[in-house]
């Protein structure tokens, strides 16, 4: 429906009715509805959340602002903007003076704060305008009241309420009265009505960002809390056996403390600086790890040995069999994780930047034996997470040193924390066969085995969780997350795509995109060679097996604007890769040079290699709040799929990455971003918005990896392609972190 009303409180539904129609393009062999099809990911997020949309509330300010504090995450993509967007529409209200603060840790709220998944515009989307309409409902009917007329006389602009005789209020004139009425029905605003929605507009804290005064969790200033760093062990999860010179460290200047903890050996002192010297200087006798004997070989042995058989064998059609390997990568953010903790007695208060802070709130509430009461969660802006931050790893940690010293203290990883000891996303492998004949797709079948992901923060409540953490709960998890999102847009016949995982202990997470960009990756790359048997143009034969008219809307729009098939000199090729998720879908066009010239250029202490010298993406994401946000996200979406593709992984030996910095871990550099990048975000194609933080990534590293293979006339079957190029001295294991740096000088330009 177009036009919905609202209660001014929303009924989750004992039961959920779905059915979707069986996909046939133009193939002659149907394909049936996977479970993606039917609820997605997205959906279940939502679903999650429901029960307690009518906590949502928003405030009327006696200055005519409105302000509401946002159960979600705000991290670098923009939720903040979005939310005020929504809202000032709503309330017919300039964006300046809607104010967007995160909410703390709200454990009534259940599942419903909780940034994951794509899902915060989707899940937030109807409860924010329902909660919006409301506010402008009373005020109207306040305003009704005070003059003696109908509502339907009045109109709303601006944040003024006029009468038809010319009367006119301010909000805030009405907030007051306005808040002791009750609303029983009310209708949100026709979407005809939107004058901000659907608009670019800039980010609402952009000035605040580029000026510095845009406060992250280590600009805060709470009473008495000082620096505090780990020493931490030289394998994961490796525990202290004893600490040889605890006596000299603590009399160390500037230092304030010194406790052995779960994690390893806690300084605090006057300073960073301090605490970093402290750290380096601890002789500690560490017990052994959970992974120390692995890896990259012995963990790609490990996938091999658990990969389940095909099951479809070739019976009269021609078969494609692959297999893909894609490397362990860092999921560490700009911003390292840091928190802040004040532990009494008889409380604990924690500032840090969560995804899910009620499962963390839990959590610390646990380790400290406090009620959950007793224990207040700030949730503070992001510097980057991109799935890091729905662990609150910094934050228990922070609340065990400073319940262990009773100091408030101010505990920040190290660089080197971060990439040796932070969330990783997990090393996988996946193994795809396909059955065709007569110029149809029989049968598809992806195996895809990875390390475990650690999906114990459940759905960012407490119940979720804990089961999460049960010894089967990870596994069920782990396998509904894979279920859900991972979507096939192609009619392939018989297709079925299954998760396998072996139970190695590393520290892994959900990063950006979890499982998508190395399933769609190996499966877009399968579709080119599918092409090349048949003797079709890939861009034509994807064409011709995409289920929907949206996604050939999108991908034809892609051959145009990216000028598809115009010719290039020898070594420079290319590639499309075509991803489709939580009601939304993307088409990347990249040109890759893997030229003599190109791939052996000098750049200091840099990977090279091939580069991508152009990129185009259409987006399709239903209903889009802020394409020019949405922008913005594409194209950190495009470089990371850059890098996965190209240049970004850890080298795993003994059990512990050999990275230990941006300098040695290779995100996607300058020299190797493309000179000529385009976005094109489509008009809205739906009513209400899809999932699109994560939307981008896939479809770029697909784009990347097929253009690769075309310009150089090989498949590439390990990601990234420079994994086996190790081109930096590896930090040492003892001490744990490094020198601070003295230098800074001699590398500015």
């Amino acid at each position: 429906m177009e036009r919905r009303r609202f209660l001014g409180y929303l009924l989750a539904a004992p039961t959920l009715a779905v059915a979707a129609p069986v996909a046939t393009a133009n193939a002659a062999i149907p394909s049936p509805p996977e479970p993606s099809d039917l609820l997605d990911l997205g959906d279940a997020l939502t679903l999650a959340a429901a029960p307690t949309a009518n906590l949502i509330t928003i405030r009327l300010n006696t200055d005519g602002t409105a302000s509401f504090a946002l159960p979600r995450a705000e991290v670098g993509q923009g939720i903040t903007t979005t939310v005020a967007m929504l809202i000032a529409d709503e309330l017919d209200l300039p964006l300046s003076k809607v104010d967007i603060s995160l909410a703390d840790a709200r454990p009534e709220l259940l599942a419903n704060q909780l940034t994951g998944g794509s899902n915060s515009v989707r899940s937030l989307y109807q409860p924010v305008r329902t909660a919006a309409a409301i506010a402008r409902a009373r005020l109207l009917s306040t305003a009704a009241e005070k003059w003696g007329v109908g509502v339907s006389s009045l109109t709303a602009r601006d944040g003024v309420v006029r009468s038809a005789s010319g009367q006119t209020a301010t909000y805030g004139s009405l907030a007051e009265a306005a808040a002791s009425r009750r609303t029983e029905r009310v209708q949100a605003q026709p979407k005809s009505k939107f004058s901000l929605v659907g608009t670019p507009q800039n980010r609402i804290d952009a000035l605040d960002a580029v000026t510095g005064r845009k406060k992250f969790t280590m600009d805060l200033a709470v009473p008495g809390a000082k620096p505090a760093m780990v020493c931490r062990p030289p394998t994961i999860n490796g525990k202290v056996r004893s600490v040889r010179n605890l006596a000299q460290v603590r009399a160390m200047p500037g230092i304030t403390d010194v406790a052995v903890v779960s994690t390893g050996v806690a300084v605090r002192g006057e300073t960073t600086g301090h605490c970093i010297d402290a750290v380096r200087a601890l002789d500690v006798d560490w017990g052994p790890g959970t992974v120390d004997g692995e890896s990259d070989d012995t963990v790609l042995a490990k996938l091999r040995a658990a990969a389940p058989p095909m099951v479809v064998p070739p019976v009269l059609t021609k078969t494609i069999d692959a297999e893909f390997t894609f490397a362990f990568a860092s999921n560490s953010a700009l911003e390292t994780n840091c928190a802040i903790a004040d532990v009494r007695p008889d409380r604990a208060e924690i500032w840090a930047s969560l995804k899910s802070p009620v499962s963390s709130q839990q959590e610390i509430s646990s380790l400290l034996g406090l009620p959950l009461s007793a224990v207040r969660v700030h949730v503070a802006q992001g510097g980057g997470s991109f799935g890091r931050k729905l662990f609150g790893d910094a934050a228990r940690e922070a609340a065990e040193v400073s319940h262990a010293m009773g100091k408030p203290v101010k505990l920040m990883w190290h660089r080197t924390d971060d990439f040796r000891h932070g969330r990783v996303h997990p090393m996988s492998l996946s193994r795809i066969r396909v059955n065709y004949a007569a110029g149809n797709v029989v049968s598809y079948e992806q195996r895809h085995i990875s390390v475990k992901t650690d999906f114990g923060h459940g759905l960012g409540d407490a119940l979720t969780s804990v089961a999460a953490k049960l010894p089967v709960g990870n596994l069920g998890f782990a396998e509904t997350v894979f279920e859900l999102s991972q979507s096939m847009p192609y009619a392939f016949g018989a297709t079925t795509q299954l998760l396998s995982e072996v139970q190695l202990d590393f520290h892994t997470g959900s990063m950006r995109n979890v499982y998508s960009p190395n399933v769609v990756c190996a499966r877009e790359l399968v579709v080119d060679q599918l092409a090349a048997k048949m003797g079709r143009d890939p861009v034509e034969l994807r064409r011709s097996f995409l289920k929907e008219d949206r996604f050939r809307a999108v991908l034809d729009r892609l051959a145009g604007e990216g000028e598809w098939g115009r010719k290039l000199p020898p070594g420079m090729a290319q590639g499309v890769g075509f991803h489709a998720e939580y009601k939304s879908c993307s088409a990347v066009l990249v040109e890759v040079d893997c030229r003599p010239e190109t791939v052996n250029r000098k750049v200091r202490d840099g990977v090279t290699g091939p580069r991508v010298t152009r990129a185009v993406m259409v987006v399709d994401a239903g209903l889009p709040i802020n394409p020019r946000g949405l922008e913005a996200q594409m194209m950190g979406c495009l470089n990371d799929g850059i890098g996965l593709a190209l240049t970004e992984s850890l080298h795993i030996d003994k059990g512990l990455p050999l990275e230990a910095s941006w300098d040695n871990f290779f995100y996607t550099r300058q020299w190797n971003t493309p000179p000529e990048m385009r976005i094109i975000v489509l008009p809205a194609t739906t009513g209400d918005p899809g999932g699109a933080g994560e939307l981008g990534v896939a479809s770029t590293l697909s784009a990347v990896a097929c253009a690769y293979a075309r310009a150089t006339g090989t498949m590439p079957t390990r990601f990234p392609i420079n994994h086996g190029t190790l081109s930096f001295e590896p930090l040492p294991r003892v001490p744990s972190i490094p020198d601070s740096p003295t230098d800074g000088l001699d590398h500015t330009y």
